[in-house]
Formats: C-alpha cells, sequence, structure tokens
C-alpha cells in the first residue's frame, strides 16, 4: 500500500481494507528504517491511526496541518510522498526529523520545540480571516505540551474566535519523561469518565435520527454548560474557556476519528478534539519503553537494545553521580528537570532524594523562576537542562536570577553541535546568551573529571553559574591536568613561545591534537584550558592565579587564538 502513496491526497484513492493495511505497513516500515538510522520512535508509531485519519478527512497543501514539537510528523511526512528520505534520515544532507516548510509545501510550519502548535495554528486563522480565504486549520498538540505556560495563553487567545479552529490533543500520558502536574490529573479524570461519555454518546446518536429537529438540537446541546457535564466531569476546563470539547475517541480507530474530524469541521469557533492514543503501539519493546524509544540510536528489532551503546560515561551521566555526590553532603542541594528527568541525568538524584527533586513538566520559565525562589529561600537549586531548552527562559535568567545575584546552578546539556534533530535542537546560542548576563558566570570542563570539580565549584558559589557540556561520551585523556578550579582563572597546559592556543570546554581534545602538528613542524605551542567563558581571565594566560587581573604585561611575541575569534593580546580587544 505504502508503494501507492506517491504524493499528498493519494491516501483517499485507498478503500478501508487497504487503509487497515497501510497502518501496519507504516509502521513495520518505521520500526525497520529508524532501528538503522534512530530517530523519534515511540510518538511516531502513536499517531499512525490519527494521521491517517487527518489526511483522509483534509486537503493538503490547502489545509494546515501544525504539528507541537514535529517528533511525530514520520507518517505525514510517508503521507506526503516522502518515503525515499527516510534512508537518509537525520543525517547530514538529508530528510528532516521534524516538519520542514523548505522540504515540503505539505509542512506548514517549522516545529522543534514544545507547545508552540495552538499559537501558531491561531495565527494561521486569522490571517485566513483577514485574507477572506477558505480553508481548516488543525494543530496537533500532546498532554505533555500542555504543560507548558505557552499553550494556555494560545487556548484563552483561541476562545475568543468565531471562526473554526481544530485543535487536536494527542492525550498518550507521556511527554518525554511521565507527566505530572494538575493538567495530567485533570485529563486523567476524564479519560475515566465513562458514564458522561457513555451518555453523550447515546444522547447525540439519539438525536441523530430525528428528521430536521436533530442536528439543530445537537448543536444547542453542545454550546450549553450541562448542569449533567458539570456534574459528571468535574470542571470542563475547556469549555468553561469556550473551546468546544469532543471526545475522549480511541485514537487507533480511523473511523471514529475520521468521523470526529468531520464533526469538528462543522463547528464554528475553536474545537478541541481529544484523542487518546498509545505512544509506541505495535511495536511491544517501544510499548513497554516509550521513554527509551523516544528518541533512540540504531537498534536491534528483535531485543530493542541499542546496536553500539559506548562503555564510557557520558558527560551527563558524570553530572548526574557527582550531583548525587553533593547532595549527600549538602542538604539545601535540590535539583529541577522540565519534563527531561532521564534525559539530563537526574533519575539517579530523584530515587536518592525524591524530596529535593523537582520535575515541573515542559515549563522551562517556570523551572528557572521557581530556582530563582527556592534559591532566595535558602536552598541550592541545579537546574538540568538542554541548551537549546534553556533558551526558552531567557528573560527569567536575566530578570529572576542575574539581576539578583542568586544561587541558581544552570547545568546546560546538550551545549554546542548535536547533530541530527538539527538546527532547533542546537546548542550553539547559549555562549552568547549566558555570557550577556549580569553577575552570570560561565565555565565548559575540558574531561569528565573537570565537570566534577566545575559542578562543585558551581553548587558552592553565591552567585549563579551555567556549567555547559557536550551530548556524548565524556572526554578522558589529559587526566593529569586537573589543576584547582579558581574563579576567573584559566589553566596552563604547556607554557611556551611563538603560538599560544586557548582552548574552551570540549574542544580541548581538538586542540590539544593542533598542538601536537604544530609540534611536528618545529613551532613551540603554548596551550591554555580558559575554562571560564565568563569571566575571561585577561592576566598574562593565567600564568599567575593569584595575580591582580589585568593585561598581564608584555606581549612577548606571542600569536594568542581564542575559540571564538582570532585576538592578539597586544590589542587588548
Amino acid at each position: 500500500m505504502l508503494e501507492r502513496i506517491q504524493k499528498e491526497n493519494d491516501i483517499k484513492d485507498l478503500n478501508i481494507e487497504e487503509i487497515t493495511e497501510l497502518a501496519d505497513e507504516i509502521r513495520r516500515f518505521l520500526v525497520e528504517k529508524i532501528s538503522k538510522t534512530g530517530g523519534h520512535l515511540a510518538s511516531n508509531l502513536g499517531v499512525v491511526e490519527l494521521t491517517i485519519a487527518m489526511h483522509l478527512v483534509f486537503d493538503l497543501p490547502r489545509d494546515k496541518m501544525i504539528w507541537d514539537v514535529g517528533h511525530q510528523s514520520y507518517t505525514h511526512k510517508l503521507l506526503t510522498g516522502r518515503k525515499e528520505g527516510f534512508e537518509i534520515l537525520r543525517q547530514y544532507g538529508g530528510m528532516s526529523g521534524f516538519p520542514k516548510r523548505k522540504e515540503s509545501v505539505c509542512d506548514a510550519f517549522d516545529t522543534g520545540h514544545s507547545s508552540t502548535s495552538v499559537s501558531a495554528g491561531l495565527g494561521y486563522v486569522k490571517a485566513r480571516d483577514l485574507k477572506g480565504e477558505d480553508y481548516n486549520v488543525i494543530s496537533v498538540i500532546g498532554d505533555g505540551s500542555l504543560t507548558g505556560g505557552m499553550a494556555y495563553e494560545a487556548l484563552n487567545n483561541a476562545a475568543q474566535l468565531e471562526t473554526n479552529f481544530i485543535i487536536v490533543l494527542n492525550d498518550n500520558h507521556m511527554s518525554i519523561s511521565e507527566n505530572v502536574g494538575g493538567m495530567s490529573k485533570y485529563l486523567a479524570r476524564i479519560r475515566t469518565a465513562d458514564l458522561y461519555t457513555g451518555l453523550k454518546r447515546g444522547v447525540t446518536s439519539t438525536l441523530e435520527r430525528i428528521p430536521l429537529v436533530g442536528d439543530p438540537l445537537i448543536d444547542k446541546i453542545r454550546r450549553t454548560k450541562s448542569s449533567i457535564k458539570q456534574l459528571v466531569v468535574p470542571g470542563m476546563f475547556f469549555e468553561d474557556m469556550g473551546i468546544t470539547y469532543l471526545g475522549p475517541v480511541r485514537g487507533h480507530d480511523i473511523g471514529m476519528l475520521c468521523k470526529a474530524f468531520r464533526e469538528a469541521k462543522k463547528i464554528k469557533g475553536p474545537v478541541l478534539l481529544h484523542v487518546l492514543t498509545k505512544k509506541g503501539k505495535g511495536y511491544t519493546p517501544a510499548e513497554d519503553a516509550p521513554g527509551k524509544f523516544h528518541g533512540i540510536s540504531p537498534f536491534d528489532i528483535k531485543t530493542g537494545e541499542v546496536s553500539s551503546k559506548s562503555s564510557k560515561d557520558s558527560y551527563t551521566d558524570v553530572f548526574g553521580k557527582v550531583l548525587c555526590d553533593e547532595a549527600m553532603k549538602d542538604e539545601r542541594i535540590a535539583a529541577i528537570t522540565a519534563a527531561m528527568e532521564d534525559g539530563t541525568g537526574l533519575a539517579r538524584f530523584h530515587g536518592m532524594f525524591p524530596e529535593r527533586f523537582f520535575d515541573v513538566g515542559i515549563a522551562e520559565e517556570h523551572a528557572v523562576t521557581f530556582a530563582a525562589g527556592l534559591a532566595a529561600g535558602g536552598i541550592r537549586p541545579v537546574v538540568a537542562v538542554y541548551s537549546s531548552f534553556l533558551q526558552r527562559a531567557y528573560d527569567q535568567i536575566i530578570h529572576d536570577v542575574g539581576l539578583q545575584n542568586l544561587p541558581v546552578v544552570f547545568a546546560v546539556d546538550r551545549a554546542g553541535l548535536v547533530g541530527s534533530d538539527g538546527e532547533t535542537h542546537q546548542g550553539i546560542f547559549d555562549l552568547s546568551f549566558l555570557s550577556s548576563i549580569p553577575n552570570m558566570t560561565v565555565l565548559s570542563p575540558k574531561h569528565k573529571w573537570e565537570l566534577a570539580d566545575m559542578l562543585r565549584f558551581a553548587v558552592s558559589w553565591d552567585g549563579p553559574v551555567a556549567v555547559r557540556y557536550p551530548r556524548g561520551a565524556a572526554y578522558d585523556g589529559h587526566r593529569e591536568f586537573r589543576s584547582p578550579v579558581i574563579y576567573g582563572k584559566s589553566e596552563m597546559i604547556y607554557e611556551e613561545s611563538e603560538i599560544a592556543i586557548l582552548s574552551i570546554g570540549h574542544m580541548f581534545e581538538e586542540a590539544a591534537g593542533v598542538r601536537l602538528m604544530l609540534k611536528e613542524r618545529g613551532l613551540s605551542c603554548t596551550l591554555v584550558n580558559g575554562r571560564f567563558v565568563k569571566p575571561v581571565d585577561d592576566s598574562e594566560a593565567g600564568k599567575d592565579a593569584q595575580a591582580d587581573r589585568g593585561y598581564g604585561g608584555e606581549c612577548k611575541g606571542r600569536r594568542l587564538w581564542y575559540a571564538c575569534a582570532g585576538v592578539c593580546c597586544k590589542t587588548k580587544s
């Protein structure tokens, strides 16, 4: 069946038996291809039928589908003729693992971060109405993304609409880590509200059989905040906001989904269709461990085990172990994650110190200001977050942490290039924006042991500190170079003449290799481990750690090259 899908809307030529076969074929295809390339498997297996139903009911590219985060768009890519792209999925020059407007006219909006789809969809709706056009806008958002505040800002704004806007709540009980908070509990009550959903289906089906009167009556009931609804499903959060609620609908029943979408198309105003799906559906290892298969490296299909797992500790592993060691010594230390407990290495901390562990959901802005409050109250909070996601809390870092000079530690994981997830996930901006924040100290370790030392320094420092480190196995060379971490001071590795290389963070291994190449050519070469991105050690290459800070004397003919720019020390610029 998949061979018959060459472009968008080809799926409409299949009959119901063929469509059912197509769903099974897509799952087999995704497992096979992702086992070779790696990628986001569990989330994509969970939305196969949902995506098929959307493509059956709506017309692309006229109608606009916007995927929150976007890592669940693989089936959408298959149904729009991009099957061949899976051979080089998430590789340099290959197909992105996320929606990309430059890749297809059927990708309405580039995504990669959470809780944005309703805002983007609302923008499309307003643009459509202002231009007098006629098309459907469908924003898909997961229950995990509803822990992000931006989603509520958009829902609040959408409630004022008087034209059609369809929001699909893909409820699989998970983001990457298990969902937390009040919204998760609220949705759990809706999922189990069989009395209400059964009553609603019965009343609707009965009224539909009444000629002429039935449909108008159904519409009036839908718009009325029924006292029965309020009694059986407490709160009815979405309806109380002015958003028509449909569901819950079984997310793996294509017929029921198509019917629900056709009903949603008739409603004037914002409508939220609540769809229940199972993350990892159809592949047992992914069903049993959806977090593991959220984003996975190449793996063995039979066992579900990653094919080539490094035996070395990653920087994330080192961070997690050292933080637990420090927390045993200091009861003030607490850890905060934004729905990334496993990804940021905090699972061990959670197990050892559950009362000092806080998962705030996909809410980086809240995480940072929450940490500021903890710090103001005498706690030493450590916010573990991917560099790309820390961008979302830039204002809070400045206003709530930096300006107050509060002792909050930012453990900035995935700093630098991260490869396969593409531009939305590259950690390439933190060096710039963290360095501009008042009172912030920024460090980056050259190897695994220095990360441990820097983390110990950070939790004892009376001010905001960011320790940035890359994805992957931690460098374990040059262990003999491990001088104490002193505020604002570089570390002299080799002191010679002629040329000096100043290295920051995980570029140290490359810098050491360059020095050896220069030595082979007969050139003398100093190598300095910069350590501190902010403050930069402006004494003479950090030679005297106790000397007054300033430009330390004459240039002595050296050519100093920083990682960020070539700068001669004579210019002092």
